[in-house]
C-alpha cells in the first residue's frame, strides 16, 4: 500500500466511525451514499435534502443528521486509540479475508489484539451456555488438536461451551477470536473478563459495535453472523433445539460454511441440536481429523509455514484469478496465463502446497474458496 493510500484510509477510518454510529446506515446504505456522492467525506457532510435524494429513507437520513451533529469523529477516533483499540475498515488490507467474501460485511471492525494472515485457517465452535461435562472435555480434545493442527479457533466468549474453546485454544499455544455482541471495551457476561483479556494477548476481540454499546439480546443474532463469517466452518458440540448456536449455523449454510455436529446421549436435550443438525447434512464429528479432512486442512502447519517464507508473486497472482470454482486443465490455465508451461506447472505446485487450489484429477485444478481473498495485489494482473 502507497504512503498516499495510507493517509487516505487514516482520514476514511474518521467517516466510518461516523456512519458506524448513525443507526440504519449499514453497509448496502453505506454502498449507495458512496455511488452517490463519491467518497464518504461528501456524504457524511451530506444536507438532509441530498441524503433523501441518494436513497436514504426519511428516517435513517434525519439519524444521520442528528449524530453528525453530536458526534466528534477525532475524538472518537482518539478514544479508541487511547483505549488500544485497531479500526479495521474494509478498505483494509487487514480486513479478515473470510469475513471479505460474506454477503454484506461490516464496513468497521473494532479489535482488540492482533488479526494474522494465519487466521484464514479458522474454525467456529459454539454450544450451550451449560455445558456438561462431556461437551467441556470433547471441546477441550477437539480444540487442542485443532490447534495443534494450525487451525485458529473462533466463538463467542459467552459462558459454556464458548469459554472452554477459548480456554482450550489458549492453554494449547494457539490463537483465539472472541466475537462480542457489544463494543470492545465493554466485555460479556463480566465472568469471562479475565480470558477476555488472554484471549487479547493470544488473538483478538473483535466487535462491529461502537465502543460503549452494551450487551443486548438484539446484538447476538448479528454476531452469530460474524463467528461464523470470519471461519470456513462451524463445529457444534452441545446445543438445545432453538440455541444461538444453531442461528450461527443457519449463518453458516448461507455464506457457504461447511457445519459439523458432535453426537451425544439421545438422553440429553443438550444432544438435540446437534443431533438435528447431523440429520439435516452436517458432518458428524468424533474426532479432529473428521474436520481437518473435510476442510482439507490436514497440512495447514505446512501451508501456514510455506505462505510466511514465499510470498505471492505476480505469476501466482495471474493464476489465481484465472482458476476458477469449477475444475479447468492446466493447458487451458497456461494458454490464458501466456506464461511458459514450465513456469504454470511450478506455480500451480507451490498454489497447491500453499492451500490455495486443489488438484481435482486429470490435471485439473479448482480454487478454493479462501484462496480469491488470500492475497491481494493492487495491479491488475498483466496481460496474456
Amino acid at each position: 500500500m502507497t504512503q498516499d493510500r495510507m493517509r487516505e484510509l487514516q482520514a476514511d477510518l474518521r467517516y466510518y466511525l461516523g456512519f458506524n454510529h448513525a443507526p440504519g446506515i449499514g453497509p448496502a446504505r453505506l454502498d449507495r451514499l458512496l455511488a452517490w456522492f463519491g467518497s464518504l467525506e461528501a456524504a457524511w457532510h451530506a444536507p438532509l435534502r441530498e441524503l433523501l435524494a441518494a436513497g436514504l429513507d426519511a428516517r435513517s437520513a434525519e439519524a444521520l443528521v442528528q449524530t453528525r451533529a453530536r458526534l466528534d469523529l477525532e475524538a472518537e477516533y482518539e478514544r479508541a486509540q487511547r483505549l488500544g483499540v485497531r479500526l479495521v475498515c474494509r478498505d483494509d488490507p487487514a480486513y479478515p479475508p473470510l469475513l471479505a467474501q460474506i454477503s454484506n460485511p461490516p464496513f468497521l471492525l473494532y479489535v482488540r489484539g492482533t488479526l494474522a494472515e494465519t487466521d484464514r485457517w479458522a474454525l467456529a465452535v459454539v454450544g450451550t451456555r451449560r455445558a456438561s461435562t462431556y461437551g467441556k472435555d470433547v471441546t477441550r480434545k477437539l480444540v487442542s488438536e485443532l490447534v495443534a493442527a494450525g487451525v485458529t479457533i473462533v466463538s463467542g466468549l459467552a459462558l459454556g461451551i464458548d469459554a472452554v474453546a477459548h480456554s482450550a485454544a489458549l492453554a494449547a499455544g494457539g490463537r483465539t477470536l472472541a466475537v462480542l455482541g457489544s463494543g470492545v471495551d465493554q466485555l460479556y457476561p463480566q465472568t469471562n473478563a479475565a480470558l477476555g483479556e488472554a484471549i487479547m494477548q493470544q488473538g483478538a476481540l473483535i466487535s462491529e459495535y461502537p465502543l460503549g454499546t452494551l450487551p443486548a439480546a438484539a446484538n447476538f443474532p448479528p454476531r452469530n453472523r460474524l463467528i461464523s463469517g470470519l471461519a470456513l466452518g462451524v463445529l457444534v458440540v452441545e446445543a438445545a433445539p432453538k440455541s444461538g448456536a444453531l442461528i450461527t449455523t443457519q449463518f453458516a449454510a448461507e455464506q457457504g460454511r461447511d457445519v459439523f455436529a458432535v453426537p451425544g446421549s439421545i438422553f440429553s436435550p443438550r444432544s438435540a441440536g446437534p443431533h438435528a443438525l447431523i440429520r439435516e447434512g452436517a458432518t458428524l464429528v468424533t474426532c479432529a481429523e473428521d474436520i481437518l479432512s473435510a476442510l482439507n486442512l490436514q497440512a495447514a502447519v505446512a501451508q501456514q509455514e510455506l505462505a510466511a517464507v514465499a510470498p505471492a508473486t505476480p505469476a501466482e497472482a495471474l493464476l489465481l484469478r484465472l482458476i476458477e470454482d469449477e475444475p479447468r486443465h492446466i493447458d487451458e490455465i497456461g494458454r490464458q496465463s501466456g506464461l511458459p508451461q514450465a513456469d504454470v506447472a511450478a506455480t500451480m505446485a507451490l498454489l497447491e502446497l500453499k492451500g490455495l487450489v486443489r488438484h481435482v484429477g486429470g490435471m485439473r485444478y479448482v480454487l478454493l474458496r479462501e484462496a480469491s481473498a488470500a492475497y491481494r495485489v493492487d495491479e491488475p494482473p498483466p496481460a496474456a
